[in-house]
């Protein structure tokens, strides 16, 4: 099933197959990170903002690609300006290791106020270690509660409830 939508050049199903290559997973599929890399290349230019995610970990930590800091900072900037949170907090992660913490600030500032626990869990450290200001501490916590609270169902409540019940 997922062989035919990559054939249609369905970008979730050829970032999908290349984390089965990445992680070695599937009937017939062995573990081959280069090929994870080249599907997930592929995928991200058909606008899978998860694949570009991906090529950043890659290139940025040399995980089956020659490790390339600058590229794979290009690839979070990419897949974080189309509003991708994991790709924004990791911008901030890398601006914070470069000292830049205001700009480092910005960036969890931006994802934590979406809802990402990461980036609120890590304005909270910098808080408590001088680099961020107990309003933009307040201002992520708010806006992390307010993500959460938008995010919310009746029906999400209830299949985990079910889900609980099943486990």
């Amino acid at each position: 099933m997922v062989q035919k939508r990559v054939e249609k050049k369905d970008s979730e199903a050829i970032f999908s197959l290349g984390n089965k290559y990445y992680h070695g997973g599937g009937p017939g599929l062995q573990k081959d990170i280069q090929k994870a890399v080249v599907l997930w290349k592929e995928a991200a230019e058909l606008g899978s903002l998860e694949a570009l995610c991906n090529l950043g970990v890659a290139y940025y930590h040399g995980k089956g690609v020659g490790k390339d800091k600058a590229k794979g900072t290009v690839f979070y900037k990419k897949a974080a300006m189309q509003g991708h949170v994991e790709s924004r907090h990791n911008l901030g992660c890398i601006e914070a290791e470069h000292g830049n913490h205001n700009r480092a600030v910005r960036h969890i500032l931006i994802s934590a106020k979406v809802g990402h626990k990461a980036s609120l869990d890590t304005i909270k450290r910098a808080f408590m270690g001088g680099h961020a200001t107990k309003e933009q501490y307040a201002e992520a916590l708010k806006g992390y509660q307010d993500a959460v609270e938008e995010m919310k169902s009746h029906d999400r409540d209830e299949a985990k409830r079910r889900f609980a019940k099943i486990f």
